[in-house]
């Protein structure tokens, strides 16, 4: 287990931690290409830091200005959609592809460019 946490946070970018940067309903947040993290022991979490290296990725295909614009525009779509903010969070399809291949430490390493696309 800890040779595969030294391989996660060897690929990761810089790893941050700010308290009051993230609101209270995250632990997490990605800006390539840094993951900032709410408190000191995320840094174990795999399956979180995994989450946020798949939206490293994401940004990285997508330019982080692209990638935050379509967040922004999917997640008020999904809002008027949904009418509830963390149902319209969850069905954005960056999230959709994190969450459902978080647990999977070595997805990053067969995910094809542009995976998020099938969570449309």
């Amino acid at each position: 287990m800890l040779k595969v946490f030294k391989k996660i946070l060897t690929k990761s970018s810089m790893i941050l931690i700010f308290p009051k940067l993230i609101g209270k309903s995250f632990s997490a947040l990605s800006i390539y290409p840094f993951i900032i993290l709410k408190n000191k022991e995320s840094k174990q979490d795999l399956v979180l830091i995994n989450h946020e290296r798949i939206h490293l990725q994401q940004q990285k295909e997508l330019l982080w200005f692209i990638f935050f614009l379509w967040y922004v525009v999917e997640f008020l779509i999904k809002l008027g959609h949904y009418r509830h903010p963390h149902t319209a969070y969850r069905n954005i399809s960056f999230e959709r592809e994190a969450y459902q291949h978080e647990a999977d430490l070595d997805y990053l390493q067969n995910r094809r460019w542009f995976g998020f696309l099938r969570f449309l």
